[in-house]
């Protein structure tokens, strides 16, 4: 596979995405979708502008988006007998977005056989640009980054996740205190801090594949670790028969690890919701 021009063509939708979210910025209107989630005019149009430019180049491989009809998810499998997969999110960080939050960014990945091997995530706000591919370690912005040994420690920032879990409310209130904890409403762009060590790691209860698809790999090539939040294995994932079932996810550095695991691991099987 040409992981090269997958990860060109992935950059070049992705900037062409942001470009067109940012000049809709200030002229946002936005609705609920299922009446559990915002979605704005960008979203689709910043869908659209990334399908185009990849089916440009490679009209045979499969979709799956963010934005489908009826109000669920946007599923076109692959029509050259491959399981070659584009993995879209237009806008993660959509609540932001909605209202006028600069912390959002458009994310981008290509999964063979069920598992991430290209990546790009997107912050059209400060023009920053994650990539990875197999191939490739993670870089930022061109210059190759890694997730870091920061430690568990009263400096180290750590990402939580904006949606309520039961589950994981005592996890998160340790690692609100035994941290700085940041939420910035972007579970990509989380993923995206950790790959570069902004972050010693992150978690969420609730992303659907297209947020994490891009990260995932990010962290890996990073030299970070990606494990549900009971410690297995995320890949490989049968795309086709994805149905937007949601994820409980940590990405961290692999000094950070084992400490921050024993805390989710814990407080979640006392509470058997996992």
């Amino acid at each position: 596979m040409d992981y090269e021009n997958l990860l060109d063509t992935a950059m070049e939708a992705a900037r062409k995405a942001g470009q067109k979210a940012m000049e809709l910025l200030n002229n946002v209107s936005f609705s609920l979708k299922n009446q559990v989630e915002i979605v704005t005019q960008a979203d689709p149009l910043c869908q659209a502008i990334i399908i185009d430019c990849i089916r440009s180049r490679y009209p045979k491989h499969g979709i799956l988006a963010e934005e489908g009809p009826n109000e669920g998810l946007l599923l076109e499998p692959p029509t050259d007998g491959s399981d070659i997969w584009w993995i879209i999110d237009p806008i993660d960080g959509t609540n932001n977005y909605a209202h006028n939050l600069k912390c959002f960014c458009v994310s981008i990945a290509v999964f063979q056989d069920g598992s991430p091997v290209v990546a790009v995530s997107y912050d059209p706000c400060t023009n920053s640009i994650w990539t990875a591919s197999k191939e490739v370690a993670t870089c930022l912005n061109g210059n190759a980054v890694t997730v870091g040994n920061e430690p568990v420690g009263r400096f180290s920032s750590f990402g939580i996740d904006s949606h309520f879990d039961p589950a994981t409310e005592p996890a998160m209130h340790q690692m609100q205190r035994l941290t700085r904890a940041r939420l910035l409403g972007t579970t990509a762009l989380h993923q995206a801090y950790v790959a570069s060590g902004g972050m010693i790691g992150a978690f969420t209860v609730s992303a659907r594949l297209w947020d994490i698809a891009a990260g995932c790999l990010l962290v890996q090539q990073a030299g970070g670790v990606v494990k549900t939040l009971d410690g297995k294995q995320l890949f490989p994932i049968d795309i086709k028969n994805y149905k937007a079932e949601r994820f409980r996810l940590l990405s961290t550095n692999q000094k950070s690890y084992p400490e921050i695991a024993k805390i989710f691991e814990t407080t979640a099987s006392q509470m058997s919701l996992i």
